[in-house]
């Protein structure tokens, strides 16, 4: 859509003009298109100022979420992006349009979910207008076994785009949960589709909600106790848009590195994590357990000492981890 891409050439320029010929020839149409599109901007909120000889820029945006807002050339995650006033769930959606060839790096961005997921299938809270709401599909070339380490870089790459929109730095509640003062800022859902016949990977759906300018009525009386939003965090919400590409950036740099830099990825979500040294209860299928979060494996595992003697080694399939003291 060219309203898209003249939004993407004046989000590059960084507030430097950028004149209406210049436009022109970059997107392969008219003056008068781009002009055009130019004024659709702005009838949805967008301050564009303009000078004669100068051109055009952009001075202020509306908190929108659209492909020209997120787009950056050059990134293969969100090289693709579909951005979706509502949908069942972003994670569902990227596997309906994935039904064929997958594109790498296919991102979808909607502003609501109205059947969000979680974790072990706990519902996540999708408000619209509220939160950010963002699926990628990845096909890394590296082992099976090597994939499921994407569900923790994920997570330090989420705190990295927090730090880098707000300035402060979230930590991780393991295995996945980002976390700020204490309660759930973010969720991950990593998923994986497999060929039916040869069982070999075809890609993995990375699904993120951050909680952006939800309040306590947003979450309702059973999540508020736990979850924290960017605007009760810091007296006022960022941007959607803004975290949204900063996540891009974030999950971009992470494929980059994937699998080979596990080590310093390894090192990040040891420093991130919140969970060690915490006295938790774990959650089994057939039971709980409480113990004391002793560190993080090299394969992203937790190792426990149990309150009632010995140590063990658990896996974020296999259960579900609480802290004593709080969320956390």
């Amino acid at each position: 859509m060219l309203r898209d891409d003249v939004l993407t050439l004046l989000r590059q320029q960084e507030g430097e003009p950028l004149s209406g010929e210049a436009m022109s020839r970059a997107l392969g149409v008219s003056r008068a298109a781009v002009w055009k599109a130019m004024e659709a901007l702005r009838q949805e909120g967008y301050l564009i100022s303009s000078a004669p000889r100068k051109g055009y820029w952009l001075e202020e945006s509306p908190d929108l979420l659209s492909a020209g807002e997120l787009a950056r050339p050059g990134r293969r995650v969100g090289g693709e992006i579909i951005c979706l006033d509502t949908v069942d769930s972003t994670n569902n959606e990227i596997k309906r349009r994935a039904v064929g060839e997958v594109p790498d790096g296919l991102t979808v961005v909607a502003g609501e979910q109205t059947g969000g997921r979680g974790r072990r299938g706990r519902s996540f809270v999708s408000p619209p207008g509220k939160g950010l709401y963002l699926s990628a599909a990845l096909r890394p070339e590296c082992p099976l076994s090597e994939v499921s380490a994407l569900t923790a870089w994920s997570a330090v790459a989420v705190c990295d785009a927090i730090e880098a929109v707000c300035g402060i730095r979230p930590g991780i509640k393991w295995p996945n949960d980002v976390i700020l003062n204490g309660r759930k800022l973010c969720g991950i859902l990593t998923e994986l589709e497999l060929e039916a016949e040869t069982a070999a990977l075809r890609y993995v759906v990375v699904g993120i909600g951050v909680n952006v300018s939800q309040t306590e009525v947003d979450f309702g009386p059973e999540v508020a106790p736990v979850a924290i939003s960017l605007a009760q965090a810091l007296g006022k919400a960022p941007r959607r848009a803004e975290v949204a590409r900063a996540l891009l950036d974030s999950l971009d740099r992470l494929y980059t590195g994937f699998p080979q830099e596990r080590a310093q990825w390894l090192e990040r979500y040891r420093a991130d994590c919140l969970t060690v040294g915490q006295p938790i209860r774990v959650l089994f299928a057939a039971g709980e357990r409480e113990g004391t979060a002793l560190g993080v494996e090299e394969d992203f595992s937790l190792r426990v000492a149990w309150k009632d003697g010995g140590e063990e080694v658990i896996s974020s399939g296999e259960v579900s981890v609480r802290g004593l003291l709080g969320y956390v």
